[in-house]
């Protein structure tokens, strides 16, 4: 990957279709998402479509799915499938893995293989979908390994358009996204890198709360539109957290052209933009 030759880097896009056409949700669910984002009937693009679509436009995408087999009863897409898959497009795609946290030792040994077999470069969590709270310690011993391996845990944060509108939201409960349930993950793995993914709404203070507080803490952008953000999301990624937010656009459901013609138009300082579009990116990935 050259990165000098990158004008962004989209830290959160989804992996929702395996090679054998099988989906990474029910497609209850993903029907849900599409009502959601306004997205109906959108395609699935597989791993290679996804990086043809970032090499078209000099950028490059963490991908991943979700695991989240105990709490739905759905297969997943194999992590190794994705991160052989990124491997094949190597100049544009960074492999993230879900490991469900609920697989407890076997998830442990799973993550740790992950990283050293595969080259996998951070973890997925969303805990609504995978019906934990992430201070819970049974998930512990999985973020104690992803600390020591180095790389990056993200975690969902804030409502979520999956189960949206599906009686008893498809049984996903909210409450499992508050930030302030991840800021106790940052207390007791005080090396772990942690990225708050969306804005947080209803808990967008919350968010910038912990992210501001704890030196490891970092927020992406993605599921919305930049012409939805909180004011006081701008004010902050202009001001305190320039070197901790990130671009993220929640592909494919919203596109990177969307939400970076958005970003445009958003009253940003100049000097600010190229970090969140990209140089927050490769420090926080070590890409640099």
């Amino acid at each position: 990957m050259n990165v000098d030759e990158l004008v962004a880097i989209d830290v959160h896009t989804h992996a929702e279709v395996s090679k054998d056409g099988r989906g990474s949700l029910s497609p209850e669910l993903f029907g849900a998402s599409g009502e959601y984002f306004k997205a109906q009937g959108h395609r699935q693009p597989s791993i290679a479509e996804m990086a043809d679509h970032y090499r078209q436009r000099r950028m490059a995408a963490v991908v991943f799915t979700v695991d989240a087999e105990h709490a739905t009863g759905h297969p997943r897409i194999a992590n190794e499938e994705v991160a052989e898959s990124c491997a094949e497009h190597s100049d544009v795609l960074i492999p993230f893995a879900s490991v469900d946290p609920w697989k407890g030792k076997a998830g442990v040994r799973e993550a740790r293989r992950l990283v050293t077999e595969h080259g996998v470069r951070g973890f997925k969590f969303h805990p609504s979908i995978q019906g934990f709270s992430p201070n819970d310690p049974m998930a512990y011993p999985l973020y104690e390994a992803i600390e020591e391996l180095g790389v990056p845990a993200l975690f969902h944060t804030g409502q979520t358009g999956i189960g949206a509108g599906v009686p008893g939201g498809g049984g996903i409960r909210m409450k499992y996204a508050n930030p302030m349930l991840v800021d106790d993950v940052a207390v007791d793995f005080p090396e772990l890198r942690i990225i708050l993914a969306h804005p947080s709404f209803p808990w967008q203070d919350e968010a910038l709360a912990v992210a501001t507080h704890k030196p490891f803490v970092y927020i992406d952008l993605s599921g919305w539109s930049p012409k939805y953000f909180p004011p006081q999301l701008v004010h902050y990624a202009n001001s305190l957290l320039q070197d901790k937010v990130l671009f993220g656009s929640d592909y494919p459901v919203i596109t990177p052209d969307r939400w970076l013609s958005d970003f445009e138009e958003l009253d940003m300082k100049p000097h600010v933009r190229p970090k969140i579009l990209k140089e927050n990116a490769v420090t926080l990935l070590g890409l640099g």
